[in-house]
């Protein structure tokens, strides 16, 4: 890594009470997650309607879950759909699990889901998750709104883009390497999100890393329980035409930094536009030639990694 490159994320403050549209506080917050976005693709937001015990509750909730037999967990699954179910006993990640729940903003799927691990449901763990995914939604909708309105674009498009907005809920754990091993291990691959913008949380133990676009890589650190690193998506690089790009990132397991030995335990929640997403036309200009073809965004999961956005709608 470059002496002269970014060490952290940038890190910005939904917290002021009158972060509402329109107000000083607004209009500073939107221009910092443009901005944000437009150089790194990716920032920290601190947002206070997180807390300790809920953080508490929520990752115990997720250990139970993992702590299932995998023949369960395997219970998990979306015919056709392969980044939507149980991922797990990968040997080229074999540190990683996780599991999806389609719409999973709504308490009912996430009710359907705990049906599906537990006999008769597990009650708490559905209302830790879904006090947990109102507070991401939450984040996701005013970095949304933040981005049309920054384009320009807030009556024409924001309204109906968020009434046309699906979540797909994933959680995921990543497992200490052994202790035998001294160098840190691949806990998930790396990628860009499909999605339009992801909400990611954890627990204490880090491991995510962002490249930045000067080929740097991050080791990014959750300062507390209400912060969540807002990333964008393919969905939103094609949308934005590529002022915004979709960064890599992947996970790093190390056994020598602090909390060696635990398990990460993340939860990603990934918006997708269900119906035909196309670049507005306010964001073609001669600096800013067409660069996608209008594309079905939810069709996109259908392709798990495999398949490049470039490919997929590039022009």
């Amino acid at each position: 890594m470059g002496s002269e490159g970014k060490t952290k994320l940038q890190t910005l403050n939904f917290n002021q009470e009158d972060l509402k549209p329109g107000s000083n506080s607004w209009l500073f917050a939107r221009s910092s997650v443009r901005k944000a976005l437009e150089e790194d693709g990716c920032f920290m937001v601190l947002y206070d309607k997180g807390c300790y015990e809920l953080e508490k509750r929520i990752f115990s909730s997720m250990k139970e879950v993992f702590d299932l037999p995998t023949e369960t967990k395997m219970r998990n699954k979306y015919e056709g759909m392969p980044l939507k179910g149980y991922v797990g006993q990968n040997p080229r990640i074999p540190l990683h699990e996780s599991m999806g729940i389609d719409d999973g903003t709504t308490l009912e799927n996430i009710q359907a889901f705990a049906q599906k691990m537990w006999p008769n449901g597990n009650d708490q763990f559905c209302e830790n998750l879904f006090e947990y995914v109102k507070i991401a939604e939450e984040v996701d909708q005013i970095v949304a709104r933040m981005i049309f309105e920054s384009y320009g674009l807030m009556e024409e498009h924001c309204e109906n883009f968020i009434g046309s907005t699906s979540y797909l809920l994933r959680l995921l754990a990543h497992k200490s390497p052994s202790k035998e091993v001294e160098e840190p291990q691949l806990g998930f691959v790396c990628h860009t999100d499909k999605s339009f913008t992801t909400i990611l949380h954890q627990n204490h133990v880090n491991g995510l890393m962002v490249e930045t676009k000067d080929g740097d890589w991050i080791h990014v650190d959750f300062p507390s329980p209400n912060s969540f690193v807002v990333m964008a998506g393919d969905g939103l690089m094609a949308w934005s035409n590529e002022r915004i790009k979709s960064p890599n990132h992947k996970v790093v397991m190390n056994n020598k930094i602090k909390k060696k030995n635990e398990t990460r335990y993340s939860l990603g929640l990934f918006s997708f536009y269900k119906g035909i997403l196309q670049v507005p036309e306010k964001l073609i200009d001669e600096e800013h030639p067409l660069k996608y073809k209008p594309f079905d965004h939810l069709a996109l999961l259908n392709f798990g990694y495999s398949v490049n956005i470039k490919h997929y709608c590039g022009i």
